[in-house]
């Protein structure tokens, strides 16, 4: 049982059994689910999630200290959302780095304690499999104890529908290179009729959860997202987060779930306003309760703000990503708030202390490196 001093007396009717099972720790389902999530008060959702996110994790809140690696913005897709990607043959505001350039960046932080490479980009139709993997060997090369974490589920479609090789094949040979985890991007929203509105060229849903079902199945463990604050309803939400804990409940491979807010600067969709602050409160929150089989929730604080991430450690967050150090331009190009996102490792535990937790600096896996 949940420990809150929510009783049922102070919820609606219609709520009271939903809430029942929840402070019971009992699976809703997806019909309960889009009750909680249109009829549920802010306060309600949040003293559920903040109970389940300290039953699961305390008061810890974890941070890592990584980079980015981003080999090119340059991309194949034509996604409605993306202020990031850009066409070969319009190469304004495009970067495509070679490996050895990539290295030597590396090579900057081969004293420092960064214990993570995020490697992410646009999907470049010169940079394919056979390019990736000798990037992995170099990177390990020079820092064999750094957990590479790379490609998501749309790049790896891509690369390995390009070398003629299966999902599985390809992800081994990654493995063997060196890569360790896979990131949770290009998830977006799982319903295809909204997938094909923003995002119509790009490997469909199901190929997203297979690509995930198989890294877990080799061992690779990764990360879960969705796109939120756009054309998107309740009911797509819904069924986004059921088929995530479907596959969690099979595999038990995935690290965390991070929501992502569609930021409309700079994008072929600028004309959908941003959702606002309460939207993103509530779709945390209830991400944390519907969520059962994720131990942890992460609020990537280069796309929805400090202060925001702060505020969401109330409402079920207990991960903020890590130090960053300006390696990023995903969200920087839709005009966020941070241009140059990065934070020292002081700024992380300032930010966490400050509203009473405890901060943490973790591994990729969750592995506590220092408790501060």
């Amino acid at each position: 049982m949940l420990n809150t001093s929510l009783t049922t007396d102070s919820v609606a009717i219609d709520l009271q059994p939903i809430v029942s099972k929840i402070i019971n720790e009992e699976r809703i389902n997806q019909e309960e689910g889009l009750l909680l999530y249109n009829q549920a008060s802010i306060p309600l959702l949040g003293s559920l999630a903040n109970a389940i996110r300290e039953k699961k994790n305390g008061n810890n809140t974890f941070f890592n200290k990584n980079i980015h690696i981003e080999p090119t913005n340059i991309c194949v897709f034509d996604c409605k959302f993306c202020s990031y990607s850009r066409k070969l043959s319009k190469k304004v505001e495009a970067w495509e780095y070679t490996i050895d350039e990539m290295i030597e960046k590396l090579k900057t932080y081969k004293e420092k304690d960064i214990t993570e490479v995020h490697l992410v980009g646009g999907v470049h139709p010169k940079m394919g499999l056979h390019y990736f993997i000798e990037l992995i060997k170099k990177i390990k090369k020079i820092r064999p104890d750094i957990h590479i974490k790379a490609f998501t589920a749309v790049e790896l479609e891509y690369m390995c529908r390009k070398a003629k090789v299966t999902y599985e094949e390809g992800l081994k040979m990654l493995k063997n290179a060196g890569q360790d985890s896979l990131p949770g991007g290009g998830a977006e929203i799982f319903d295809e009729d909204i997938r094909n509105e923003i995002c119509a060229d790009k490997c469909n849903s199901e190929t997203w959860l297979e690509i995930h079902e198989t890294a877990h199945k080799l061992k690779m463990p990764s990360n879960a997202t969705m796109l939120y604050g756009h054309i998107e309803k309740p009911i797509h939400i819904i069924d986004h987060l059921d088929r995530l804990r479907q596959l969690q409940d099979k595999t038990c491979g995935f690290n965390t779930f991070i929501p992502l807010k569609y930021r409309n600067g700079n994008n072929q969709m600028s004309h959908i306003n941003e959702g606002s602050l309460v939207n993103d409160i509530k779709l945390y929150a209830f991400a944390r309760i519907y969520l059962d089989n994720f131990k942890h929730l992460k609020a990537y604080w280069p796309m929805i703000g400090k202060k925001t991430t702060q505020n969401l450690l109330a409402f079920g967050v207990d991960d903020i990503d890590g130090t960053i150090d300006d390696t990023t331009k995903i969200y920087s190009m839709a005009g966020v708030e941070d241009q140059n996102p990065t934070m020292s490792t002081e700024e992380i535990i300032k930010l966490v202390k400050d509203v009473g937790r405890t901060p943490i600096q973790r591994d990729t896996l969750y592995n506590t490196i220092r408790k501060y």
